[in-house]
């Protein structure tokens, strides 16, 4: 693996487009649009796994986070940044890539990055990346929205983000018709 210093990431325009590639620090200093994606991992009772985020990461330590996030790779595309992420973050064995269900538009919520969020159903159990996770938890939705709600501080933005775009979103209706 490489060093935080080494890692190497496509640069994209406000299309997605990628326009050049760029060493990560380098990306963030300067908010370059980049690329990543978040996969939302559902048991079969519709509860919601997520990560902890390592007091080590050097954004948003130590704030809850999707199932798996990570930086699409320069030179990788989102469907393969997918299955390594849930291989890498959950030990977490994808055959091919989950189902997309929305991307979100590159804004300071997301760290200027294009994300595509997945949609996995897996009961795990998974075996975590310590070096990134300090730890994971099944939540009941209902339990989430209320913990959001009154403590939005304790989640990472970009999870926000995009947990809030895929509430919204048509696809979801009948989970959250209930809350």
């Amino acid at each position: 693996m490489d060093s935080y210093f080494d890692e190497f990431f496509d640069v994209v325009d406000e299309n997605d487009e990628v326009i050049g590639r760029e060493r990560r620090p380098i990306v963030h200093a300067k908010n370059l649009l980049h690329r990543a994606v978040h996969g939302f991992v559902f048991s079969d009772s519709g509860q919601l796994f997520l990560q902890k985020r390592s007091q080590s990461k050097d954004t948003y330590p130590g704030t809850w986070d999707s199932s798996f996030s990570g930086h699409v790779d320069s030179g990788e595309n989102y469907d393969q940044t997918a299955i390594r992420e849930a291989a890498e973050e959950l030990g977490l064995l994808l055959k091919a890539a989950p189902q997309r269900v929305l991307k979100v538009q590159a804004c300071p919520q997301t760290g200027f990055e294009f994300t595509w969020l997945y949609q996995v159903y897996n009961n795990g159990p998974f075996t975590l990346l310590t070096s990134e996770i300090d730890e994971g938890k099944w939540i009941d939705l209902p339990d989430l929205m209320l913990w959001i709600g009154s403590s939005p501080t304790d989640f990472a933005p970009s999870f926000l983000c995009v947990w809030e775009k895929f509430r919204q979103h048509p696809s979801q209706t009948k989970l959250f018709a209930h809350l």
